[in-house]
């Protein structure tokens, strides 16, 4: 049982401080998965949502601290309880998800490693299983170090988190593990190689026979059936691959100009996907240095999900020199963690990416 609970105590450890850390790393995408799992549909929790961002802070500090607890054996009782509880709570969410499929990523590991949600479920049982362990074995779990050092410890983790996720909070995260980082060529990330797996779906056809229904299986082929057709259920075997890049359009007056505009070969981008949620303030720095990119020759346009009349008001009020066009608000969402955010890009490859907090520092070289 020792060692069964000390390799229980450094796997958890670990992975919820490593769990912890890349949330804590872009607390914003983790408020926008919780804001899924509150929304009307999900867990119908929708007073919850204005309050999202809190709540992710919140969780994510706590995660790293009880893995870093857990390591050093501070207040044992408090940690394992803590972890019992958090664990059965994600594994009610993770089971929700992907019994009733109503939210496809956990966000449980961000965006670096993605899950399904039948992955995260599975994840979930492996740690509540460890966690049982460590409930019922916690008297193995002895301090590595001295209570004024394992303090410190505590001290040092908690100022660490707080320190990190304002600085997060006022710039950009620090490891940007999504497909628009920069260095990423949009439409490359769109394409999609000739080798990929394609999707496996299977077919069930039903027929009405002599002999009563007949329900014959196959992997797209109509069957050859004497009888009369009554109808097919598909069911996805193997997911297909998926770009890196998908959903992403930029449309005006219902046409999509994307592949146009990736190829300009200087282009900035303002975006913001929800007017009514953008810093008014930073339109101040947005005028100026669009005003700036414009006498440089690059093209500059707004990018929104908010409708034609925010966005011409917000022009209006600003005296902004671009236009705006439409693209998804989850895609925006992944592009930049700011409303508004800039990015830079040569033909489509984005070589500067800014918070609204440091508009100033583009160099638009």
């Amino acid at each position: 049982m020792k060692y069964l609970v000390g390799f229980s105590r450094v796997f958890v450890g670990i992975l919820f401080i490593i769990s912890g850390f890349i949330k804590l790393n872009d607390p914003v995408g983790f408020s926008f998965k919780l804001e899924e799992y509150f929304s009307q549909g999900v867990l119908d929790l929708p007073f919850f949502e204005p309050h999202a961002l809190t709540i992710s802070i919140v969780v994510v500090i706590f995660e790293v601290l009880v893995g870093v607890m857990l390591l050093v054996g501070f207040r044992v009782k408090f940690t394992v309880w803590s972890l019992l509880l958090m664990i059965i709570g994600f594994t009610f969410l993770t089971f929700y998800s992907a019994y009733f499929n109503k939210v496809t990523d956990c966000g449980c590991f961000g965006d670096a490693i993605k899950l399904t949600p039948w992955e995260s479920f599975t994840k979930d049982v492996i740690l509540l299983v460890l966690i049982l362990i460590l409930f019922v074995g916690h008297r193995f779990i002895a301090p590595w170090f001295s209570l004024k050092v394992r303090r410190i410890m505590m001290v040092v983790a908690l100022l660490f988190c707080g320190f990190y996720v304002v600085h997060v909070l006022r710039h950009l995260p620090v490891i940007d593990f999504r497909p628009y980082k920069i260095g990423a060529n949009i439409e490359d990330g769109m394409n999609v190689p000739d080798d990929a797996p394609k999707a496996i779906i299977e077919y069930a056809w039903k027929f009405k026979t002599a002999d009563g229904e007949k329900i014959v299986v196959t992997n797209g082929d109509y069957p050859q059936v004497d009888g009369e057709f009554i109808g097919a259920e598909t069911t996805e075997i193997q997911k297909g691959y998926e770009p890196p890049v998908h959903d992403f359009t930029i449309e005006q007056n219902g046409e999509d100009f994307a592949l146009t505009l990736l190829n300009e070969p200087k282009l900035v981008m303002v975006i913001a996907y929800d007017l009514r949620k953008t810093n008014r303030e930073a339109y101040i720095a947005v005028k100026k240095v669009t005003e700036r990119a414009l006498k440089k020759g690059y093209r500059v346009i707004g990018m929104s999900a908010s409708n034609e009349q925010q966005t011409a008001e917000l022009v209006k009020q600003h005296g902004l020199g671009f236009d705006f066009y439409f693209t998804d608000e989850t895609t925006l969402k992944t592009i930049v963690r700011s409303n508004p955010g800039v990015l830079v890009l040569e033909k489509g490859t984005i070589m500067e990416k800014v918070h609204f907090n440091d508009i100033d520092n583009l160099e638009l070289k």
